[in-house]
């Protein structure tokens, strides 16, 4: 069973930081990333990494967000930096099963929340 559990989500003020983990388990994935879904909006790639390191970022959120994986122990991070009010919404982990087409798994979410 294919469990992705986030956590480090939390109340914070601007400017302030934060880091999201995920920790992945029952299978073995390849990309592996954030998302996340204000309210009244769709939900939105964040950051996503691949199982060698090469990353990919929103432009919202380029140089102040970084992801990571340590694939030893099938976790990714999100060091979140410089965080503005915008930011505010469910972070979610993303993780694609590797070698099967179209095949993802999600967390259950958790708020980030920035205010003063």
């Amino acid at each position: 069973q294919v469990q992705l559990v986030e956590s480090g989500g939390g109340l914070v003020q601007p400017g302030g930081s934060l880091r999201l983990s995920c920790a992945a388990s029952g299978s073995i994935f390849s990309t592996m990333g954030w998302y996340r879904q204000a309210p009244g909006k769709e939900r939105e790639l964040v950051a996503a990494i691949t199982s060698g390191g090469s990353t990919n970022y929103a432009d919202t959120v380029k140089g102040r967000f970084t992801i990571s994986r340590d694939n030893a122990k099938n976790t990714v991070y999100l060091q979140m930096n410089s965080l503005k009010p915008e930011d505010t919404a469910v972070y979610y982990c993303n993780a694609k099963k590797l070698g099967v087409s179209n095949v993802y798994y999600w967390g259950q979410g958790t708020q980030v929340t920035v205010s003063s």
